[in-house]
């Protein structure tokens, strides 16, 4: 069975933009990924008709959380309308048929203990109901950042798996952030596998920066310092389906999907 390789699109109409692509994965956000405010479905007929028309189309739809979530927090106030808003996207996600929900990781402060981090991640899946899963996702920068090395994730995935519910969290391994973050990607995928036991979803984007520069700046492939050997090698070995977080619209990314397939 061939590798699913999609793309992140437009909100409107994503079965359209998978359709203007050639593909049959796409993530998409639902309302505004900058907001504190609820999940929105901006698809004509709502998310009903949305989930029927991926259906068709034969188009798996994953959602990606809004950016501000942090519930790794310290912080009441970001930490727990975090949890509620990841929550309600969680049931939106739901309600269209979606595969999977990813959410970063999150940070604390550079002063603050990140064991309390990790078990506000314990305490936030506890609390969570999964119909979906919930896929965490390495990040770019961050000193005390709950998923950008490999030992902050091995103690995340730990913290994790002593919540209930466990089971329906996975793992999103995006390229540009492994890099930028400071894995190396020759062997990312392996060593990530090795702790979490799973990949359930790759960004593949090329970086705009050097190696572990903490920067989270994507671009298509071929035009930054990921090298492209080492993102096609985290590819095969993740075996997942894959999204690509790129510019340039239909073109750009069309052809970074092209790029991919015939080199997997």
């Amino acid at each position: 069975m061939a590798l699913s390789i999609g793309a992140h699109v437009d909100q409107e109409d994503p079965v359209a933009e998978a359709v203007a692509r050639g593909t049959d994965v796409v993530q998409m956000f639902l309302g505004d990924p900058q907001s504190y405010k609820g999940p929105v479905v901006r698809y004509p007929g709502g998310a009903a008709a949305l989930r029927a028309a991926a259906e068709a189309a034969g188009v798996a739809l994953y959602v990606h959380a809004p950016y501000p979530i942090n519930v790794a927090a310290t912080n009441n106030r970001i930490r727990i309308p975090g949890r509620k808003l990841l929550q309600q996207h969680v049931h939106a996600a739901a309600e269209i048929g979606a595969r999977g929900v990813v959410v970063h990781g999150g940070h604390l402060g550079a002063e603050e203990d990140a064991g309390a981090g990790f078990d506000n991640w314990r305490k936030c899946v506890d609390g969570l109901d999964l119909p979906v899963p919930l896929l965490i996702e390495n990040t770019a920068g961050g000193d005390n950042a709950m998923a950008r090395r490999l030992e902050a994730i091995d103690r995340l995935w730990e913290a994790v798996g002593r919540a209930s519910g466990a089971e329906n969290v996975g793992f999103c391994l995006d390229t540009c952030h492994a890099h930028a973050g400071g894995i190396d990607l020759v062997d990312a995928a392996a060593k990530i596998k090795a702790i979490t036991g799973r990949i359930d979803l790759v960004h593949a984007n090329d970086s705009r920066d050097e190696f572990d520069s903490g920067a989270d700046r994507h671009t298509n492939f071929g035009s930054g310092f990921v090298d492209g050997d080492s993102l096609v090698a985290v590819v095969r070995e993740a075996g997942a389906p894959v999204v690509c977080e790129t510019p340039g619209g239909v073109e750009g990314q069309t052809a970074d999907i092209e790029w991919l397939r015939a080199r997997v």
